[in-house]
């Protein structure tokens, strides 16, 4: 900007980099952890001011008083929610998309960076087992990736009743089914756009069925339902619906089945677990967060489609001075999801995979899984903590026998205050209890087995 100099410009690029080298290279990650408001007043104070404090003032504060109170979610020992690990080299990529300025929407802007997107894209759908004209985007997350296809699905569904020319309360489809363990972005999707929410129960293995879905349909009518979703990895437990059974009903009926595989879709590139998703080739859209378990920086959802002709004719936006777009036959991004900008969000992950081949991803999912059935091995092994859930994928649940709700609290508080892990509570059935969510390579066994000796 005016008044920056070019040994100014230079100066801060060079400690910016080397900020950027020496945090990649930090080994072990500090966990560090929040600070109070006042804390952060304190500490930092007002940050804008009307004349600026300098890039090196800046990045000085960042490093020194901000960025410790931030936890890492890259540490081995971040297990709660759903950590986010990614590699180096998608990190230090992040740093090229964000100096290139690369409009990601479409190809006459970006072709370059839409093409290499579109590999890394055709790699996950032939995971999943999508045809060759299969194609989609990359999106913030897996809320907006669900919201798209939902979007999508209703799209089609009332397409296809006026074709038919059905009218009423069946021409225009408003439902989706789904369980109550589906992912909250689903019901916040229906809140967007006014649709009902059916949940179906789930069987005595906390999975959807087909013999359940199809109930529900017949009760409150199949033709007022525009999209099934099920889930390929459920956010607190990781459990995997029956896609098999699913899939069959979605055909049975002409319903869109929707895969939401935001977490659990990585367990796709690992062999001993592939058997779990048997049916999801069937799927008329698929999501998968790349910053989840397949070691991408934030903000990074794979959204697939197996007609992607029906989503651009529910995304597409039209304008007249768009109209150099839409009347191309390019494959624009932006005609694929909510949303009309885009930053090239999927470039960091085509690079690691570039830089890494499959086979490295293959492997380091694996690993997670290792460490997985090792933690409910070793849970196994003590008499005072018990797995509630033999673990579909890298999810382990466990209860720590005889603690109330404020002991897990207590707990899990001490941890993260001594930066020595973050493992939060959670619910199932009223119960309060704590899980382990490993999608990091680098948490090893030794990690496990620490975290199980605190609650001794």
């Amino acid at each position: 900007m005016h008044g920056y100099s070019d040994k100014q410009l230079e100066d801060l690029g060079d400690a910016i980099l080397a900020y950027s080298a020496d945090r990649l290279k930090l080994e072990p990650v500090p966990l560090d952890g929040p600070r109070t408001l006042a804390e952060l007043d304190a500490k930092a104070g007002q940050t804008i001011t009307s004349d600026g404090i300098g890039g090196l003032a800046a990045l000085k504060l960042f490093e020194e008083d901000l960025a410790p109170a931030c936890i890492s979610t890259d540490h081995p020992r971040y297990l709660s929610f759903i950590p986010c690990a990614p590699t180096e080299a998608s990190a230090m990529f992040d740093l090229v998309v964000g100096a290139s300025s690369i409009y990601g929407g479409s190809w006459l802007e970006g072709a370059g960076a839409v093409y290499a997107e579109n590999q890394a894209l055709r790699w996950i759908a032939d995971l999943v087992g999508l045809p060759p004209e299969a194609g989609g985007v990359f999106v913030p997350g897996g809320t907006i990736g669900n919201l798209s296809a939902l979007v999508a699905a209703r799209h089609t569904a009332r397409m296809d009743a006026a074709q038919q020319g059905r009218t009423g309360a069946g021409g225009r489809p408003w439902r989706v089914a789904a369980t109550h363990g589906a992912h909250s972005s689903i019901q916040s999707a229906c809140d967007v756009m006014d649709a009902e929410l059916v949940g179906v129960e789930v069987n005595a293995d906390g999975r959807l069925t087909g013999e359940a879905l199809r109930a529900q349909l017949v009760e409150h009518g199949p033709e007022t339902f525009f999209a099934v979703v099920a889930t390929a990895g459920t956010t607190n437990f990781g459990i995997v619906d029956d896609l098999a059974s699913v899939s069959a009903v979605c055909r049975e009926f002409g319903i869109w089945f929707h895969v939401d595989g935001a977490y659990g879709g990585a367990g796709l590139a690992a062999p001993s677990v592939r058997h779990l998703y048997e049916g999801i080739e069937h799927c008329d859209s698929f999501i998968v967060d790349p910053h989840k378990w397949l070691f991408a920086p934030f903000d990074c959802c794979a959204l697939l489609y197996r007609r992607p002709a029906l989503a651009r004719a529910a995304h597409t936006q039209h304008a007249s001075y768009l109209d150099v777009l839409t009347a191309a036959p390019d494959w624009n991004p932006t005609d694929y999801s909510v949303g009309l900008t885009r930053r090239a969000r999927g470039l960091p992950f085509w690079f690691s995979l570039a830089t890494h081949g499959t086979d490295a991803y293959r492997d380091a999912v694996e690993r997670t899984l290792e460490v997985t059935r090792f933690a409910a091995q070793e849970i196994g092994r003590r008499d005072y903590v018990e797995v509630v859930r033999e673990p579909d994928l890298s999810v382990v649940v466990l209860r720590r026998i005889g603690w109330t709700a404020a002991q897990y609290q207590e707990w899990s508080d001490r941890l993260l205050a001594e930066e020595f892990a973050f493992v939060v509570p959670t619910s199932h059935l009223g119960e309060t209890l704590t899980r382990f969510a490993i999608v990091n390579p680098r948490t090893s066994e030794e990690d496990i087995a620490a975290i199980l000796d605190t609650m001794a």
